[in-house]
């Protein structure tokens, strides 16, 4: 599963990185984004492309309360076509969530080491989302997203079985695109991304807590396993 991951770029590189007008909402760099908060997510509507907060972790339309919204902060990419929450979603609210790497633990004998994966160049990254709009009995709308994962390459099967899929640049527009649908070539996005290029390291434990969103989070700390 992917649970954990970080958003570390300030308002200027996520602009010129997604090609995005504004951001109708105050940017901050996050270090340890995790679920139930909202997060920024791209859509794109009639060609141009629009950055909004979703809460993270899906809540269906159809759903009787928003707590289902924690069991559902992933997708996996095998059944996306066929789970009810998820299947309707794929064809038409398809979005991309900027991030810049993502945590995961790693077993080290009895204990669990948290590990920063990203890109070797540090540039940021699109993961593959779907979104949906819940209306409580209320009338209020909120808005949420989960995070499609995959099978992992070779820098995160060490580490865990899953991992968040994390598009080409090239194929995000196919992707955030509304207008066009071929099931088959959207399926084949949904792949581990090269292992090539990306790299993981080891940070502290105090990413384990949600309330630590600070730079230590992503500081990378000796290996205890050598």
């Amino acid at each position: 599963m992917c649970g954990r991951f970080t958003i570390v770029f300030d308002a200027e590189t996520l602009l010129n990185r997604f090609d995005i007008e504004d951001i109708p909402f105050d940017w901050r760099e996050i270090y340890n984004v995790a679920p139930g908060q909202k997060i920024p997510a791209i859509i794109e509507n009639k060609e141009e492309r629009r950055i909004g907060q979703l809460k993270w972790g899906l809540v269906p339309f159809w759903s009787k309360d928003e707590k289902i919204g924690y069991k559902m902060i992933n997708a996996k990419s095998e059944t996306i076509q066929e789970k009810p929450a998820f299947r309707n979603l794929f064809t038409r609210k398809r979005c991309i969530i900027p991030a810049d790497g993502f945590y995961e633990w790693k077993k080290v004998g009895k204990d669990k080491q948290p590990m920063r994966i990203m890109m070797k160049t540090g540039e940021p990254f699109a993961f593959a989302g779907l979104y949906d709009t819940w209306t409580s009995p209320e009338g209020e709308k909120l808005h949420s997203c989960t995070i499609i994962t995959t099978k992992p390459n070779e820098v995160v099967a060490d580490i865990h079985d899953r991992m968040p899929v994390i598009l080409k640049k090239q194929d995000e527009q196919l992707w955030l695109d509304r207008e066009k649908f071929d099931a088959d070539l959207l399926q084949s996005l949904l792949v581990p991304y090269d292992h090539d290029q990306m790299r993981a390291y080891p940070v502290a434990t105090i990413v384990g807590n949600p309330k630590n969103d600070q730079p230590e989070c992503i500081q990378e700390i000796a290996d205890p396993s050598l």
